[in-house]
């Protein structure tokens, strides 16, 4: 059902803004399609007819090759052989996709997600952007650092009560110059909802607003794009899986028989495999079936750590010289080889793992 609410024209270049909201969506946090934008005629027409806009026909075309001296992210990421006998005895081979190489402010799948909704932003007329995150979000941190370069004004809504001093993630965002808001909880589990939005608009201008984790259908297209700078042979890409936007555009983005392989790093997060399956559907109009999520490798939900998890990234730091994220990679990371040592996958099988 789509709800439209006015707010006055404080940030959109265009004569007046309104507030779109998609609000049927799956009753949890990961990427809900929730866009405030200031619409084109065309995009104006397609409301009035009582459907939303297709992101597919609207897709901005975003060069491959940033950075420069815009500062951005420089893609394609390198792609890093890995040896490691414990993988080697049972067959399996393993490249490192280092999408965390990529930018030290917007790193890997952050700005894959990003970028097309920049342009999308500047080709509508908006000049903030406004999105939601906890208090150690990467997501936020991105948001900070992509609207600082290409000249946004950003607003972070943060779950929970203000801490000060701040921590390292909302000092940078906010020396990005991101204006922090914060909600309590139980208003936070409410920020889809058509009041809770149209509440943060009045307050802060029209905004192009991102869902928490940044993921949406142009996210979907930006993180599909992924594939496309492989020009190795591979038979599984495997990723961590948050929100699910990561995950539903790699898998969009094969071709043949490859498996996307995603590891969940939440408790509880079966609703990922509806939640990938809508994120295709909103970014390319169908869902493929060339993907699974691992649900076992949580070790105890979000951000949680154990010193067994410990203990490996440790290990594999001494071996190979990467540190892994705890609160993603490590995860995905410790699976691949546990996996591997349990036979899953077959001999002979040649493993892609994006860290971001």
């Amino acid at each position: 059902m789509l709800q439209t609410f006015a707010v006055a024209a404080a940030g959109c270049t265009r004569p007046r803004a309104e507030v779109f909201i998609l609000s049927e969506f799956p009753p949890h946090f990961a990427g809900i399609p929730v866009v405030a934008r200031c619409p084109s005629p065309k995009t104006r027409a397609t409301l009035d007819a009582g459907s939303p806009p297709s992101l597919s026909a609207t897709l901005p075309s975003v060069s491959a090759s940033e950075g420069g001296t815009t500062g951005l992210p420089r893609l394609p990421s390198p792609l890093q052989d890995l040896r490691d006998e414990r993988l080697e005895r049972r067959g399996v081979h393993l490249r490192l996709k280092r999408d965390d190489l990529i930018s030290s402010e917007v790193p890997g799948n952050k700005w894959r997600k990003l970028r097309h909704n920049l342009q999308a932003a500047r080709e509508q007329g908006c000049t903030r952007l406004l999105t939601f995150g906890g208090a150690y979000s990467n997501h936020i941190r991105a948001t900070a650092a992509a609207g600082r370069r290409r000249g946004f004004d950003t607003v972070g809504v943060i779950r929970g009560e203000e801490h000060l001093p701040l921590n390292d993630s909302l000092a940078f965002a906010a020396g990005c110059g991101m204006t922090l808001t914060y909600l309590d909880r139980t208003t936070y589990r409410r920020k889809t909802e058509p009041a809770v939005v149209a509440a943060l608009v009045r307050q802060f201008g029209p905004s192009y607003v991102l869902p928490e984790g940044g993921s949406n259908g142009l996210a979907v297209r930006g993180t599909a794009e992924l594939v496309g700078e492989i020009t190795t042979e591979f038979d599984v890409i495997c990723c961590a899986t948050g929100t699910g936007g990561t995950l539903a555009g790699i898998a969009a983005g094969l071709s043949g028989p490859k498996q996307a392989l995603g590891f969940a790093v939440l408790n509880g997060a079966q609703y990922l495999d509806a939640e990938v399956r809508r994120l295709q559907q909103e970014a390319f109009g169908t869902a493929t079936a060339n993907w699974t999520v691992d649900f076992g490798f949580s070790f105890g939900g979000y951000a949680k750590r154990t010193t067994v998890l410990d203990d490996f990234v440790l290990d594999f730091g001494e071996r190979h010289g990467v540190t892994l994220d705890r609160v993603y990679e490590a995860k995905m990371m410790y699976g691949i080889f546990a996996r591997a040592e349990a036979g899953d996958f077959p001999p002979g099988t040649r493993i892609i793992a994006v860290l971001s």
